[in-house]
């Protein structure tokens, strides 16, 4: 009975201290994602080739390196439309806390990666500057600013009066990453204005963005 209760005893510590990093994800893409379908067909390989992505982390480790308060963006630059099957590689520029120190800008680079799967696995680079995430208290929780380097994206609430087009709309692409709880929302600003990724945009005024949280254990 005791080894039962030591061995249950061991599994609950290990349990309780197995790593977790979590905190507040926003994406802002050049084509809607909050659409009825008929509209979004249309935008097929025309639009939403492009994107940033953001991850502010709340508290947790990453690749065993501590990371409380820091956070990353993505710049994506894709050769077809998001969320469809890809013809080419993807480019991705990186924007690193500029806070991090040498290991943990390290464990941010993995962290984008990975989440970013295909789309950041072709990194022509990596910078590091200021990073601000802020998200703003709102009805349905929408509303968030994210500024790092050349990447600007200013979300706010979707409102079903006032923003739909249609009358059928929904969540036509899923997000880019895994792991995350989202809601979409308006792009007010979405804006790369750096040379590194091959393009430069400004697509504000979009129902283009989610904003959520991501975990990881």
């Amino acid at each position: 009975m005791r080894l039962l209760a030591a061995i249950f005893a061991l599994a609950l510590l290990t349990g309780t201290a197995s790593a977790e990093l979590k905190g507040q994800y926003i994406e802002a893409r050049t084509c809607d994602i909050w659409t009825g379908p008929c509209f979004a067909n249309a935008e097929t390989n025309l639009t939403g080739k492009h994107a940033v992505l953001g991850w502010k982390v709340e508290t947790g480790s990453f690749a065993g390196v501590q990371l409380d308060g820091l956070g990353v963006v993505a710049v994506v630059a894709a050769s077809d439309t998001l969320g469809l099957p890809q013809t080419g590689k993807a480019k991705a520029v990186l924007i690193v806390d500029q806070r991090a120190n040498d290991e943990q800008k390290a464990a941010l680079i993995q962290l984008a990666k990975q989440q970013g799967g295909d789309l950041t696995q072709h990194v022509v680079k990596v910078s590091s500057d200021k990073f601000e995430f802020n998200v703003c208290p709102c009805d349905e929780n929408g509303c968030a600013t994210l500024k790092a380097g050349a990447a600007k994206i200013e979300t706010r609430c979707l409102n079903g009066k006032h923003d739909k087009i249609c009358g059928n709309e929904s969540a036509y692409y899923p997000p880019l990453v895994q792991g995350v709880t989202v809601t979409p929302a308006m792009a007010v600003e979405h804006s790369y204005q750096g040379d590194q990724a091959g393009a430069k945009w400004s697509d504000g005024g979009r129902r283009g963005a989610y904003l959520g949280t991501f975990s990881i254990r």
